[in-house]
């Protein structure tokens, strides 16, 4: 009798754990279940959209989204113009060989981008949305218009409600929270750097110089640009202004323009290459009579100084910004 009880107590124990383990798996498929049935809602410039479970697998079309990735610690899949982006864009964080190209920004390859089999793909409107139909056929896309008429009122507002855009579809809002911080602090630093130097306050006009069409060309950035966003941060004050809002954030002009603002701090932005200043305007009595010049007001900034960037890009800028003054200065 007293072995049939044991025996009877041993079945007991065994069902038991069975159920158990058959409601630990349960609960293990519930929390699988859940994480793969993550959807959000993100509003882009098409309007709504919903993004069923978390993307890691992205591919970005333009520069400023492949860089926005990095700043929420991630890496793109596929980038279109890789073999560019490191000429224009340097936030200290180069992509690791496993990144491809997918083409071009104006004209990427839908053939690499399939190839790569993506679960999310960044654009912008201006240069896709003629291919729109055939990138949602491939994984869902989110189309972003940077220089629509609403977002060019504040580029750096609208950097910031994209990058939160983005960060909120890929699950990584308190990554994003930290890199905002991150930045914010990066401007109070450079800010006190300035100070310290006796230079806070200083008044500028900034462009970024270049050739086209054999003719020395400048942008010079207004106050709407990302640029004179994050000078503002630093204290700095943009003497150019236009008349007309400008939704690349620069108007395009030649040197002539710069004889308006003989009394500012000049800041330029050029490729070695292609160093307009020190090539074709180098002995214009254009350029070589304006005050700025003359007293040695010139700062020069790195070709690769991103001016249209994120997060990152707007930590660099500051940096940038700061370290010609002192450089200049002799600090």
């Amino acid at each position: 009798m007293k072995k049939i009880w044991i025996l009877m107590l041993t079945l007991m124990m065994t069902v038991l754990v069975a159920c158990g383990g058959n409601e630990e798996e349960n609960n293990n498929g519930d929390s699988s279940e859940a994480e793969d049935s993550r959807s959000v809602t993100i509003e882009d410039a098409t309007g709504e959209k919903t993004i069923e479970g978390t993307p890691e697998n992205v591919v970005v079309l333009e520069w400023s989204y492949a860089e926005e990735l990095q700043a929420l610690g991630m890496e793109p899949t596929g980038v279109a113009d890789l073999d560019s982006y490191s000429d224009w864009v340097d936030v200290g964080k180069p992509f690791s060989d496993s990144v491809e190209d997918v083409g071009t920004r104006q004209e990427p390859s839908l053939e690499a981008i399939s190839r790569l089999e993506p679960d999310l793909i960044i654009g912008v409107d201006f240069r896709h949305e003629g291919i729109a139909e055939d990138l949602e056929e491939i994984a869902p896309t989110i189309m972003f218009a940077p220089y629509s008429e609403e977002s060019a009122q504040n580029q750096f507002e609208s950097m910031l409600d994209e990058f939160n855009t983005i960060a909120k579809a890929v699950d990584k809002e308190e990554e994003a929270e930290q890199a905002i911080s991150d930045m914010e602090q990066t401007f109070e630093d450079q800010k006190a750097r300035l100070e310290e130097a006796g230079k806070v306050g200083m008044n500028y006009v900034i462009t970024q110089a270049f050739t086209a069409q054999n003719t020395p060309t400048l942008r010079l950035f207004t106050d709407n640009s990302m640029v004179a966003n994050v000078m503002d941060n630093l204290g700095m004050k943009n003497d150019y202004e236009s008349d007309e809002l400008e939704i690349y954030g620069y108007t395009e002009t030649t040197v002539e323009t710069l004889q308006n603002y003989q009394d500012s701090n000049f800041f330029y932005i050029v490729q070695d290459e292609d160093n307009i200043f020190d090539d074709q305007l180098a002995g214009n009595p254009v350029w070589e009579e304006l005050d700025f010049v003359k007293n040695d007001r010139l700062y020069k900034m790195p070709g690769s100084t991103w001016t249209f960037g994120g997060p990152l890009s707007a930590e660099v800028l500051a940096e940038q910004v700061v370290d010609s003054v002192l450089k200049e200065d002799g600090e």
